[in-house]
This record gives structure tokens, C-alpha cells and sequence, in this order.
């Protein structure tokens, strides 16, 4: 069990240090940028994460 925590955290950190290093590389401007006004900014795909992960 103990292996396949660490294994689960090591994955988890993985993939936040990516998302962390895309949003480094964008200017508030780009996080707010809609292709439409029907799609979301990456600023509400973020924020939706972050609260669906915080609820579970």
C-alpha cells in the first residue's frame, strides 16, 4: 500500500510541476483569453480544478 501511495504522489507531483511550469510561461492576459464567448478562460478551467479536487 505504502508503494503505491508514493508512486500515486510522485505522479500527482509530476503532473502539477508541468501545469505549473505552462501557467509560468502565460501572462494574466492569456489566462483570461476566451477562443469564444461560450468557452471557458484557462483562469475557470483552472479554478473548476482546483475546487473539484479540494471537494474530493
Amino acid at each position: 500500500m505504502e508503494s503505491y501511495l508514493t508512486s500515486i504522489t510522485k505522479q500527482f507531483e509530476y503532473y502539477k510541476s508541468l501545469g505549473d511550469k505552462t501557467l509560468e510561461q502565460l501572462t494574466f492576459d492569456d489566462t483570461q483569453w476566451q477562443s469564444h464567448e461560450n468557452s471557458n478562460s484557462i483562469a475557470v478551467i483552472v479554478k473548476h480544478l482546483s475546487g473539484n479536487m479540494l471537494s474530493r
